[in-house]
């Protein structure tokens, strides 16, 4: 995903709100021991890119930030929001370097949920882990995780160790961990 950024000054509250009311957002842009870089994207652009990120994926799309005649890889690791409005007020993007390692929040998905054979009994499921952090490049970062269910019967569980996790990526959580599991309706 392609994103222009403007260089910006920092100050008083008012030059942001100014920003603002230009149509522009207010970002920072942090890299591995440097100093954060006060940038600005425009509103419109930013909102249209989120528009199209599936939901949950948002962690692991890397963005090309247009910084002059520079090209600089980098993701999303905040944005935040009016209370009452909802509109971005700003985002704090990460610069990512090819050799270097970032840690990050892989979202899961679960498949065949609709045609899993125990909520067929009249159970139910409870994903109790959404998104799974891992360690890994840039170039490695999965877009996400996928487990199939359809086998999990009332009763069951699927565990982190039954994800399929590229050599390339090393997980940072206990693989023993219960990810999903199948249960029964109370007086079922």
């Amino acid at each position: 995903m392609k994103l222009k950024v403007e260089e910006r000054t920092t100050g008083r509250k008012g030059v942001t709100s100014q920003l603002r009311r230009e149509g522009m957002v207010p970002a920072i842009l942090y890299g591995a021991g440097k100093a954060g870089t006060p940038v600005a994207v425009k509103n419109d652009t930013l909102k249209e890119i989120l528009r199209k990120i599936q939901p949950g994926r948002l962690s692991t799309t890397i963005f090309e930030l247009e910084r002059g005649a520079k090209t600089i890889q980098a993701i999303i690791k905040d944005v935040q929001y009016h209370v009452a409005s909802y509109e971005i007020e700003h985002v704090d993007f990460l610069e990512m370097e090819e050799s270097k390692l970032v840690e990050i929040n892989v979202p899961i998905s679960l498949v065949g949920a609709a045609d899993c054979a125990g909520v067929k009994l009249g159970g139910f499921i409870r994903q109790v882990i959404r998104s799974l952090k891992v360690s890994c490049l840039p170039k490695n970062i999965p877009e996400s995780f996928s487990l199939d269910i359809r086998n999990v019967g009332i009763g069951q569980s699927k565990l982190l160790s039954d994800l399929e996790i590229p050599p390339s990526v090393r997980p940072l959580a206990k693989l023993t961990e219960v990810l999903v599991l199948v249960g029964k309706k109370a007086g079922a």
